[in-house]
């Protein structure tokens, strides 16, 4: 089971790849945001597969997965609030 898991974990990591080219050819601001919230949610689940892999306390690598998933969100946020007031006209 822990060779599969490990699979997955190496599928992922490639499908990590595809929202990079986003974050580094975006064609404007939105889409390199789009893509890093896309990355972000696909690294949490790489931290739950990576606490699946290691046999360690699942409940652990939840608690900072959720940790993650909230600074991922609060800075979407951030950087969307800051390209809003960079808008010229308002």
């Amino acid at each position: 089971m822990i060779t599969f898991i490990s699979y997955v974990a190496v599928v992922l990591v490639f499908i990590i790849l595809i929202p990079f080219y986003r974050v580094v050819k975006g064609p404007t601001v939105f889409d390199r945001l789009l893509a890093i919230g896309a990355i972000g949610g696909k690294v949490i689940a790489l931290i739950l597969l990576a606490g699946l892999i290691y046999n360690r306390r699942l409940d652990m690598f939840v608690d900072l997965a959720l940790a993650y998933a909230v600074l991922n969100f609060i800075g979407g946020i951030a950087v969307s609030e800051y390209f809003r007031l960079l808008k010229p006209g308002k």
